[in-house]
């Protein structure tokens, strides 16, 4: 089995690209990775590491383009066709052997990419965008929606909540995920049009609907799945990530305002390091775009070495997991009941 990466995706592209896959394959067994972009370019970094035992592990895809962030996504992939984006989404959609895609590069095209080379889940109107975030108690929550489409009807948020708790049962091994609708009040009639019509849909859906949530409560604890649409999704996670960079280099200023407080400081350095590492995004991977037929990992633009390995074994532990299976069972699951309300 194998996972395959766009070498060439994200601003630190293909150097740390190919160190992530690289970290990958050193720390992990029991799976090869396939590296698409420019060969010759590819072949050169290798040779800096010592990586002799681990070469029968790597294969190299060749495609001399590169889509950028420049580029319209639609566009290009469609012109674009040998880009390393494009000849990875046609590699990971017809080698049986291939457990997903990783890429760092533009999201609209990966998404679109995946979208239209790999293709929906049969029933899926549109897939969606997942990150996992930590909350206050040690566990994690996922947000779906976060940016994969900002206009979204009713029966599409819906299908989100599905995902999202196949998701966080086949990921999180929560057994009963707690689905929260991001609103802007508690109360059953606060919100929008659309968060009234999502409301009556989520309550006929065999999943464990706890009711409407309001964004301060997202990294309460409190619930195991978070649904929205893109736009707002977006706006919730860039808005946390903000947040928590703001607060971190407000407390590290006020540490070093005085004498006791760098003592003090000095004495909580392994809380402080706890605390950056469980709220540090780049630890993990990226976010996996849940409703097409393969794991497609859509990382950070900015990804370096650690966020691709990590990238990578989430796509290795989302194929054991059987994710796309359960995705597929959960949904039907979901249609199910709407036939019997019928």
């Amino acid at each position: 089995m194998n996972v395959v990466v766009d070498i060439y995706g994200g601003d630190y592209a293909p150097e740390e690209i190919i160190a992530g896959c690289i970290d990958a394959i050193r720390k992990n067994e029991g799976f090869d990775v396939v590296m698409v972009g420019k060969e010759d370019e590819i072949r050169t970094i290798l040779k800096r590491y010592p990586i002799e035992e681990y070469l029968n592990r790597i294969q190299i895809v060749n495609a001399s383009d590169v889509i950028t962030n420049d580029d319209v996504p639609t566009v290009a992939i469609r012109n674009k066709k040998d880009s390393s984006l494009v000849v990875a989404l046609d590699r990971a959609k017809s080698d049986d052997q291939c457990m997903g895609l990783v890429s760092a590069g533009s999201t609209g095209a990966v998404l679109t990419g995946a979208f239209l080379k790999i293709g929906r889940i049969k029933g899926i109107q549109r897939p969606a965008l997942a990150p996992v975030l930590p909350t206050v108690n040690d566990k994690n929550v996922v947000l779906i929606d976060c940016g994969a489409n900002v206009d979204c009807k009713a029966n599409m948020l819906a299908q989100f909540a599905l995902m999202g708790t196949a998701y966080a049962k086949s990921m999180l091994g929560v057994k009963s995920p707690r689905v929260g609708l991001l609103c802007n009040g508690t109360e059953d009639k606060k919100g929008n049009a659309l968060c009234h019509e999502t409301f009556a849909l989520l309550k006929e859906l065999p999943i464990n609907f706890v009711g409407n949530m309001e964004a301060r409560e997202i990294l309460s604890g409190d619930y195991d799945v978070v649904v929205c649409d893109g736009f707002w999704g977006n706006v919730a996670l860039k808005s946390i990530e903000g947040t928590v960079g703001t607060i971190m280099t407000m407390l590290k200023k006020e540490m070093m305002t005085s004498l006791r407080s760098k003592i003090a400081a000095s004495m909580l350095k392994k809380n402080f390091k706890n605390l950056a590492k469980k709220i540090d995004y780049t630890k993990g991977g990226g976010a996996p775009f849940l409703g097409v037929e393969k794991v497609v990992i859509k990382s950070h633009g900015n990804s370096k070495a650690c966020t691709i390995c990590g990238s990578i074994m989430q796509v290795v532990n989302m194929y054991r997991s059987k994710l796309i299976e359960n995705l597929k069972n959960e949904l039907n699951a979901g249609v199910a009941a709407g036939s019997s309300q019928d």
